[in-house]
This record gives C-alpha cells, structure tokens and sequence, in this order.
C-alpha cells in the first residue's frame, strides 16, 4: 500500500491504511506499507517503509515525499508484492503507478478525498487549481486496474467524471464491537461533566476544508440556549482557535471543551459520551466518523454531502440540506436532545443501520476484489518480467504520466467532462 498521509497523522486516509492493514494481516496475508517520514513517527520497521519527506508542508500537517526512487524498488524487489494498492493520485501515488506498470501488477485505487476541496494546501490556490485537481485524479484512475470508491455517490460522480475503469464501492470498514463497548461515563467524570448534561459531540481533523466555522457558530447559538449542555470536539488542527473564538463569543467558553487527538479507547469512550453528533463537512467521500459514532449508539445531525447521504437517514439521526442555515441545524439539535429516551432509542437505530459498514463485511470484499485481480493478472501473464520488459514498462508509464499532469494542466483553461461534472 502507498500512502501519502499514515499514522500517527490523524485522519481519514491514515486510519483506513491501518485499519485494512492490520485486518489483512491478522487474516494471514502479508502486507507492506510505503509512507512518508512523519513527525513522531516510528522509523522504517520490517512491515513499514518510511521514506524521506519534508514535513508541515505550505502549514499543514502533511509531509511530502522527497523522491528517491531505488530505494523503494530494492524494497518492493525484496517483498515480491502481488498487488499494489494506491491511496493517493499523486506523489507516492506516481510511485505506486510505476512499481505496477514496470513488474506488470494490477494496482487497485481508492478515490478517498474530493481533491479539489483541498487545493489550498498548495501555493497559488485558484479555481484552476481546483480544476487541475479533478482533471488528474479522473486521469491518474483510468490508469489503474481497478477503483474503489469509499461511496456510492462518489463512485456515481466518477461515471460522471469519465472514469473508465471498474469501479467498486467499498466503505472503510470500522470494528462494530470495539465501538459498540465504549465508558462514556468514565470520561464524562474524567471531564467533570455531569452524567445528566447534554453532550453534543464532534470528532475529526479541524481542518478548513471541513465548514467548522459554520459548525462553531451553530453549535454556539445551542450551547447559548442551554448553559448546562457542553460541546466536545475530539480533533486538532489549524482551526481549533476559530473555534474557539467563535464560541466563545456566543455562549460560555467552559461549555466547549477540546481534547486535542484522542485514539484507541479513549476515542470510542468520547463517542460514547456524547448524546448526539453534528457534522457540517462537505469534502467528505464517507462518512467514517459518522459511522463511527452510530456505531457507539450516539445519533447524527449533519448536512447533506458527499459520504454522509450513503449513511445517514431520518431514522439513525437527520440530514439537512447541504445549505441549511444556522438557525435550521441549531433547531434541529434542540429537536433531537429535546427527548432524551427518544434519542437513547434512535442511537440503538443507528448501530443497527451500520451493521454493512463493518470490518469484516468490507475487508471481505476487498480481499475479494484482490484476489480477482491477481488471478486474471496471472491468467494474462502478469508479474513476469525480464530487464527488457522493465525498462519497456517504464517508458510506457512516464509517457503516461506525463500525458496525465498535461492534460491536468491543460483542464485549468479548457473544460472537460470531468471538471464540468459536480456531485448532486
């Protein structure tokens, strides 16, 4: 697997990659993972290859790969891989297209992000950067084997996009029983927060690209109204200050309380802690963390979006429209906490409704979707390779490479069907 972003960075992308990994492998299967350095990272391990990187890239909290190609062939050379999943369409994403193409592998792509909704990590942010964006992921997927889409309403936006290659539609899968046995109590107390207060909860990387400013000011407008009630947000990020401020400015400071990042048990416990959860991101092609806090049999109120509308419904919480305005989702917060039983019965709803998201059922699919892969690659002579045939292989994939990053290019100033093409 090849990552650009993998543990201890905190977010989506990291989390699938170790999660998948560490299911495949306690199933048996043998699994290597490309990343890149990473403050307070652990260094290259048997299973983990760490290559160099400038860290905090433009700000953020990502680091970019400095290239050094051999030394991930002389590791790949040594493994002997089967398959090679990519999880970027960029940086190690190239990488991962080069090892495929050069010993003649399937590779398998997961489309995890709206990349056009993160173009401002990169200097000289502009709508053209964004489509740039679209234009090479659409162009990096069609030169895969096979995509998998974490949703059903991304991969209808890929069709749209002129994505020609299969596409599958496979959540990350989460652990229902480790999320289902979570102390809410415990932390509650550790928190000094009363066992009868209203908990309205968030989790997830604080980030702009997630609408928090938005989030904060409705979220503020209800703690205003209900002082005995606390908004906790499990998270870091370059937005914790506006948070903060704008909080702070609506109702009581002291009913925002920030953990910072919280793993392992200490996150399933905070979502168990929580009465109800509000989301607002519209960047999202799933909703994990919403599928997370169901999991913990605590409800949703969140916007429609990409990812959350293949999750969420009237009966495991409620889903406004994607421009609802504040005084709609404040009202909606009020509804939900109004009855608390009621709420107690929708969040045992909500675990039932997520029963398809879990490990086993989506690391099944996608060992599934491995295995068909390595078979019609061996039944067409894949994976046997001489010197020549590298070489020829190279040639073919930096030519397409290259093709990909003009063509991307090219979409800043001529529309195509990819950039033109918007999710619903």
């Amino acid at each position: 697997m090849f990552t650009n972003t993998y543990l201890p960075h905190v977010g989506g992308v990291a989390r699938s990659v170790s999660t998948y990994e560490n299911e495949f492998r306690r199933r048996g299967h043998d699994v290597r993972i490309i990343a890149p350095e990473f403050e307070g990272a652990e260094e290259s391990t048997e299973y983990i290859l760490r290559v160099p990187a400038i860290q905090n890239f433009n700000g953020s909290d990502f680091s970019i790969r400095i290239p050094l190609p051999g030394l991930i062939y002389d590791y790949l050379d040594e493994f002997q891989a089967d398959i090679i999943h990519s999880h970027h369409p960029f940086l190690l994403g190239d990488s991962a297209l080069r090892t495929a193409w050069e010993r003649r592998l399937p590779i398998v792509f997961t489309h995890h992000t709206l990349y056009e909704k993160y173009t401002h990590y990169v200097p000289l942010d502009s709508v053209a950067m964004q489509l740039v964006a679209i234009q090479m992921a659409t162009e990096y997927c069609n030169l895969c084997t096979c995509v998998i889409a974490p949703s059903e309403s991304i991969a209808a936006l890929l069709v749209k996009r002129q994505v020609t290659r299969p596409i599958r539609a496979i959540p990350t899968g989460i652990d229902l029983d480790y999320f289902g046995g979570g102390d809410g109590k415990s932390l509650r107390q550790r928190l000094n927060i009363a066992s009868d207060a209203v908990v309205i909860g968030h989790v997830g990387r604080l980030a702009g690209e997630k609408n928090l400013d938005y989030l904060a000011r409705c979220v503020g407008l209800f703690l205003a109204d209900h002082p005995d009630a606390y908004w906790l947000v499990v998270g870091a990020g370059e937005s914790a200050a506006s948070i903060q401020e704008i909080v702070g400015r609506i109702a009581d400071p002291q009913q925002l309380i920030m953990t910072g990042c919280l793993t392992g048990q200490e996150l399933v416990n905070a979502y168990t802690a929580m009465d109800l959860f509000v989301f607002s991101s519209q960047s999202e092609t799933q909703g994990m963390v919403l599928v997370e806090a169901m999991a913990a049999r605590t409800p949703v109120v969140a916007l429609d979006g990409p990812g959350v509308r293949d999750v969420l419904n009237d009966v495991n919480g409620r889903m406004l429209a994607e421009n609802a305005d504040e005084m709609t989702f404040v009202e909606a917060i009020k509804v939900m906490v109004s009855d608390r039983e009621g709420l107690a019965r929708r969040g045992e709803l909500a675990r039932e409704s997520v029963r398809d998201f879990g490990l086993d059922v989506c690391a099944d699919r996608i060992l599934e979707l491995y295995q068909q892969l390595i078979d019609e690659n061996v039944n067409t002579g894949g994976g046997q390779t001489s010197p020549w045939d590298r070489l020829l292989n190279r040639l073919e994939i930096e030519w397409n490479l290259l093709v990909e990053k003009t063509t991307a290019l090219a979409a800043a100033v001529v529309e195509t069907e990819a950039t033109r093409s918007h999710l619903d």
